[in-house]
């Protein structure tokens, strides 16, 4: 049975292109930075993003802390928002990892009170750790944050010697929202964690750009936090097909959630979260208490979507079609009926 999957991006399959060029993918060993394919990866991505070098870890987790665990030493402190990928869907991992302080600052969708994140800056005293980094993300759910606020924000950080490390998950959809280059928005940070494995349909990998006696250390971060890999260019070669094709028709996913978005609309009771419509995701709520079973009938009728948790997330990627939408939606609407 074939399922229309709208849990996230990060289901999609790799496509014909990618398994073809796996098989021709030419490797070697990459903790002895002996694989060409990803050498020629990560030369690639690193000047795509404007930046100096980056290393190719499994997952945008491990990318995340890979950056904390490298800017940071143990007990530093990181200034992140409170709903961040990293606070709340990384397991804890970076008072483990990297032993950093995270100081969770609440936010208007990802947008700072900007006087406020100054005040935050910690200088280390004898009571008081030292405010080492602040971490941003773009997109921040479904909302595509202004470069202008990202500039703003990267200013505060270089006047009080701190880093910026932009988590990029969806990087290319908020680069395709905006009509900009990903290396527009990426001047504004020290370094970027890029997934190609969300929107992008590669089968693995996250690519961490930055200054090159950055990645230099972060490499060595790698091998100790076990992500040393030996004939990886089988996956860099999906990595090149995520980057110079799959980058390129993100713009069909966001017109596909608009259009889901339509659909859900004519429900009654349906309503539509209006901060967060500018990528491939819909978030909504209803007002009717049968929506704490609407996953388990939506999954007889082979329609997959996440448990309710305070409000739903529908995700529209490239193994899902208009048509397929429109069958989904029907079915919600039938449950509500």
């Amino acid at each position: 049975m074939k399922y229309i999957d709208l849990r996230s991006d990060t289901v999609t399959k790799l496509t014909s292109e990618m398994k073809d060029e796996m098989i021709k993918a030419e490797v070697g060993d990459d903790v002895f930075s002996d694989d060409p394919t990803m050498n020629a990866l990560e030369e690639y991505t690193a000047k795509l993003f404007g930046k100096e070098a980056s290393v190719f870890v499994p997952s945008g987790t491990f990318s995340n802390q890979l950056a904390l665990f490298t800017h940071c030493n143990q007990g530093d402190e990181v200034i992140v928002d409170q709903f961040a990928h990293i606070v709340q869907h990384e397991s804890g991992a970076s008072p483990i990892i990297s032993g950093v302080q995270l100081f969770t600052l609440e936010s208007d969708n990802g947008i700072w009170n900007l006087e406020k994140l100054e005040r935050m800056i910690k200088v280390r005293t004898i009571s008081t750790t030292r405010t080492k980094l602040i971490c941003i993300e773009n997109s921040f759910n479904g909302k595509v944050l202004p470069l202008d606020y990202m500039e703003k924000v990267f200013k505060i950080a270089k006047r009080n010697s701190l880093a910026v490390h932009l988590d990029g998950a969806r990087i290319f959809n908020a680069a395709t929202a905006l009509k900009v280059e990903v290396k527009d928005i990426a001047q504004h940070a020290d370094t970027v964690s890029v997934c190609l494995s969300k929107a992008l349909g590669a089968p693995v990998g996250t690519i961490l750009v930055g200054p090159k006696d950055f990645i230099d250390k972060a490499r060595l971060n790698r091998k100790i936090m076990g992500g040393g890999m030996r004939q990886v260019g089988i996956l860099a070669a999906c990595g090149f097909v995520a980057i110079k094709k799959m980058s390129k028709r993100l713009e069909e996913d966001h017109q596909n959630a608009r259009f889901m978005e339509k659909l859900l609309r004519d429900i009654p009771g349906i309503i539509i979260d209006e901060t967060q419509l500018d990528i491939n995701m819909v978030f909504f709520d209803i007002d009717d208490d049968r929506k704490y079973k609407l996953d388990s009938y939506l999954l007889s009728k082979g329609v997959k979507i996440l448990p309710y948790e305070g409000s739903f997330r529908f995700v529209t990627h490239y193994d899902v079609s208009k048509e397929e939408i429109t069958k989904a939606i029907g079915y919600v609407k039938d449950f509500f009926s």
